[in-house]
């Protein structure tokens, strides 16, 4: 039997239930239909969705229309419960959106369009209550076709002139087959609605049954069954538990089946299922093995996620929407709340809307929400299952940060025998975007495993920003630039570094506070407009008149939460009852009055010890902290974004002939010895200050430049450094490192040729098992590969230790703790931007040269004789012929 996934969702009140009622009630699923109004609703199977009359928690049923069995999931409409709606997408292969014909296209059904939309799940439209009066069927449609999409077309009547028309101008081949033939084939349909181009639209009314046999049939003929593969596969969307506390994982099989005692893995835990059960409603059947495209409740996993994906499947990204709302959760007294605190974790398990946090520093338990209804639903929960009767403060606002320029945030951690120093790219994102995160760090810089670990570090902790202490958002953090130690380096040090990093980071940004806004419909009378929007204008919010008709007006816009969240009262008031209002998160944006937040949280980053912004560093055998706004005078790598900057400035030309710079001063002797030698002394020690070099042994002397002897010139190159520095280089490497290697090796070889000394490029391989020292010869450079367990570092500071007194040796690198090795070796230096000038500017002068060469008249033996030697001449050619 065919097998279809189908959710179903809408606006609070829009008859959502009800028409799940019909659906099944047709379909022969169910006896006689429920209704909400009287507490007997198939799918509304908990007490308080009955008490209360809405739907809170998603439920399954299953019922069959022909050779086509449907999973029907029936989702919350109430925006405070829209992430419980919003997990179930992950597993849907249609969608019915039902709007009520009353009340139109309402703010919270643009919403689930836009996630509909995000998640590309083909829907059909349901136009539900066209019972009551005032409703008009081509009004409504030329809503949906400008509200959501022009796609939408009414499939009530179809096989007409104008409904072909209508699917014509939504596809080109459509069209094409319309124009030939005066009809659109049924596949063509059908791949036009998988593919989001077209909308199927239906109208009548759930309550008495009318257009509820159409949209059943139109589902069957116009839906595609999917294929799924024989691999094994699953997305999980829930985690519930039924009356005996059993654990549910809900999931969905996209591939391949799944049997009882069968061992599930996501490369992290390791479990065994116990029992597959298929809900329909309240009731379940066991089963010992399910195919592909079924939804089931699987016990005996403990460690599942919602959104983790097994076997073929990839988890899913985090949900769009999120909780805006923060209470204290008040405790009975003789309660403890570390005690409380596991109990309540098995609830934010099964609620996606509901995040709990623990705060150590003022030992009480926070619930982040989405909305006010969601905390009677809550006490209700905790009472009913752990007999406890919990109370919630006034709440407050779930405010998050970001940046706005782009910085290098540097952490590094080396306490003694440890060591990792981590460089982080801050980038601003895409309003909405999150948190992102990649590696653009070359693997000779930091191995493939350490880079790996980083980005698992830095995605499994919730990172704080530093002017509120809230989370960050709307940032792209990338991992550029590194250093391990062979010996000392553990995984928690890059923890430690990486962490620190982001810290550094935010602290050197301009950072901005951001809040939630609602996106907002307001219904009143026509005489209350004016109020309204001096009201809104009031609470820093943006509206505009949607519609009118007659007596009753209609404002859309935003405002933030915080002076939205309790104005539904006020307008119920000054309206007498006949203003609605309603809202849906729209985002998070600029606060509007982010000064007086930041005060009155006084939040002080440099106090947050668990969250650290400086680093540690470690001198002759003991660390010490290093505060975040100097960190970047102690670190070990050199500054990805400054090198970016080097290579991509100006620079000055750099003379041919290599001499040595001018002499180091005294004083910077000085300096260097009392910030190493002297740097553990403290200042207790002071009075053992020693001599100066200039007071101890040396006479004032002018500083000079000194031309070396004249000696044979050494250009020792460190290739994958130089290869990871060149931009045109760098390009090449994902694709092509051999290529990348040629193009330097070219580059280097016609180098020598203009300037006529020996260089000598070095490649690592000390990864290669067993591999001896290897020097080739390159035209007229040198090639060299390093052997096991050398390093082209090593190489090059042993071949400059030991012969810097018998050549002149320049070294080019942009390592900065080699280039401080080969500084102390005695030999020059260039960094890798200036070899790249040095190269350019050589280039130039010989063509140059060439140019003029060229250009410059020739002198020819007959252009020097007189004229009368010139006649001779003549005549002495003209006997010969």
């Amino acid at each position: 039997m065919q097998k279809l996934v189908l959710g179903i969702l809408a606006h609070v009140d829009a008859g959502k239930t009800t028409l799940s009622e019909g659906l099944l009630y047709l379909s022969g699923k169910i006896g006689r239909l429920g209704r909400v109004d009287k507490k007997d609703a198939y799918l509304d199977t908990y007490e308080l969705e009955r008490a209360r009359g809405i739907t809170i928690f998603s439920k399954q049923a299953l019922f069959e229309i022909g050779e086509t069995q449907i999973t029907l999931l029936d989702t919350p409409g109430h925006v405070d419960f829209s992430a419980e709606m919003e997990r179930t997408l992950q597993v849907l292969d249609y969608a019915i959106l039902v709007i009520s014909g009353a009340d139109g296209v309402q703010g919270h059904t643009k919403t689930l369009w836009r996630l509909l939309d995000m998640y590309q799940i083909p829907v059909f439209l349901f136009v539900n209550k066209m019972d009551q009066s005032g409703t008009d069927k081509d009004k409504l449609m030329k809503e949906l076709k400008k509200q959501l999409d022009d796609g939408s077309i009414e499939f009530g009547q179809v096989e007409t002139d104008d409904f072909y028309d209508q699917l014509a101008m939504r596809e080109e081949i459509m069209m094409e087959t319309f124009l030939e033939t005066g009809d659109i084939e049924t596949s063509q349909i059908k791949r036009a609605v998988t593919e989001r181009r077209v909308f199927p639209c239906f109208f009548g009314s759930a309550l008495k049954l009318e257009g509820v046999e159409p949209l059943m049939q139109g589902i069957v003929k116009y839906a595609l069954i999917p294929a799924y593969p024989a691999e094994f596969g699953a997305k999980l969307f829930k985690i519930a538990r039924d009356e005996q506390g059993n654990r549910l994982t809900y999931m969905k099989l996209t591939g391949g089946k799944l049997k009882v005692k069968d061992v599930l893995t996501n490369s992290i835990w390791e479990e065994k299922v116990n029992q597959i059960r298929i809900y329909s409603g309240q009731k379940f059947e066991a089963v010992n093995e399910i195919g592909a495209g079924s939804v089931c409740a699987v016990t005996g996993l403990s460690q599942t996620r919602p959104g983790d994906g097994l076997g073929l499947e990839q988890a899913s990204d985090p949900p769009v929407l999120e909780p805006v709302l923060s209470y204290q959760i008040i405790l009975p007294e003789g309660c403890d709340p570390r005690v409380m605190l596991p109990k309540l974790r098995q609830i934010e398990e099964e609620e996606p809307e509901l995040h709990i946090a623990w705060d150590e520093q003022l030992q009480e338990i926070q619930a982040q929400i989405m909305g006010e209804v969601q905390i009677e639903i809550l006490q209700s929960l905790i009472q009913s299952r752990f007999g406890v009767e919990v109370a919630f403060d006034a709440g407050r606002i779930v405010y998050k940060e970001t940046i706005v320029n782009v910085v290098e945030g540097v952490g590094h951690f080396e306490p003694l025998r440890h060591y990792a120093e981590v460089h982080l790219l801050l980038t601003p994102g895409e309003p909405g975007s999150g948190l992102q995160f990649e590696a653009e760090c070359s693997e000779d810089v930091l191995g493939k495993s350490w880079q790996r670990l980083i980005l698992s570090h830095l995605e499994e902790k919730a990172h704080k920003g530093v002017l509120t202490g809230s989370g960050i958002t709307d940032l792209k953090i990338t991992l550029v630039s590194g250093r391990a130690h062979n010996k000392h380096t553990e995984g928690g040090d890059f923890r430690e570094a990486a962490y620190r990093a982001v810290r550094q980071g935010l602290k050197e940004a301009k950072s901005i506070l951001l809040e939630p806004f609602y996106a907002f419909q307001l219904e009143l009378p026509v005489k209350m407009v004016g109020r309204a929007m001096t009201d809104i204008e009031k609470m820093q919010g943006t509206c505009e008149l949607s519609q009118t008709n007659g007596e009753m007006a209609v404002l859309v816009g935003s405002a933030p939460v915080i002076t939205l969240r309790n104005y539904q009262k006020e307008v119920v008031a000054y309206s007498k009852g006949l203003g609605r209002l309603f809202c849906s998160l729209k985002g998070y944006a600029p606060c509007h009055n982010g000064s007086e937040v930041i005060e009155s949280i006084g939040y002080d980053p440099e106090r947050d010890t668990e969250n650290p912004t400086g680093s540690v560093f470690c001198a002759h055998g003991a660390g010490f902290l290093v505060d975040w706004d100097a960190v970047k005078d102690y670190m070990h790598v050199e500054s990805y974004l400054q090198k970016k900057d080097d290579l991509s400035g100006e620079t000055a030309q750099i003379q041919a002939s290599y001499t040595e710079e001018k002499w180091i001063s005294l004083d910077e002797i000085d300096q260097i010895i009392n910030s190493t030698f002297y740097a553990n002394q403290g200042k207790k020690s002071a009075w053992k200050r020693r001599k100066t070099a200039l007071e101890s042994y040396y006479e004032p002397v002018p500083s000079v430049n000194r031309q070396k002897e004249t000696q044979e010139e050494y250009l020792l190159v460190d290739g994958y450094n130089i290869i990871h520095a060149w931009p045109e280089l760098k390009e090449l490497v994902d694709d092509n490192m051999d290529g990348a290697r040629m193009k330097l090796l070219d580059t280097l070889s016609n180098y020598q040729g203009i300037r006529k000394c020996q260089i000598i490029i070095v490649f690592d391989a000390y990864r290669v098992q067993g591999h001896l020292e290897e020097v080739i010869d390159y035209h007229t450079i040198h090639m060299v590969y390093t052997r096991e367990a050398q390093t082209a570092d090593q190489y090059i500071e042993k071949f400059a230790h030991d012969h810097q007194k018998n050549y002149n040796i320049t070294v080019a690198t942009s390592d900065g703790l080699q280039q401080l090795i080969i500084r102390g070796a005695g030999c020059a230096l260039l960094s890798a931007r200036e070899l790249k000038v040095e190269i350019e500017g050589a280039n130039e002068r010989i063509n140059h040269e060439y140019q003029e060469i060229q250009g410059r008249d020739r002198n020819y033996l007959i252009d020097a004789l007189s004229p009368e030697a010139k006649q001779q001449l003549e005549e002495l050619i003209k006997k010969r012929k």
